[in-house]
């Protein structure tokens, strides 16, 4: 059953638990046609940077490609916007 999107949960990973992480993992992308309203899933190191203005909510999925030793460059994997009055993420 669809239904509208009534608000919006980020969840991020863990900075270094679990080692250097990856991308994604089989197990996940298994289940999740049968979870539509997870909009993206990543198994890599990092945290989420967020933005918040009274109009707006900007999510930042910040990751690293490896967490085992030092010098690892951060990026910016995904960005979601939620706008004030308007439920629902929107990758940004």
């Amino acid at each position: 059953m669809k239904a509208p999107a009534v608000g919006t949960g980020f969840v991020g990973t863990s900075i270094t638990s679990g080692g250097d992480g990856a991308d994604t993992m089989a197990a996940v992308q298994a289940v999740l046609p049968e979870n539509p309203h997870v909009h993206f899933y990543n198994n890599q190191r990092g945290y989420v940077r967020c933005q918040l203005t009274p109009q707006r909510w900007q999510s930042d999925y910040r990751v690293v490609p490896f967490v085992s030793r030092q010098g690892a460059p951060v990026q910016t994997r995904a960005t979601f916007v939620v706008e004030s009055g308007k439920p629902g993420a929107q990758r940004g």
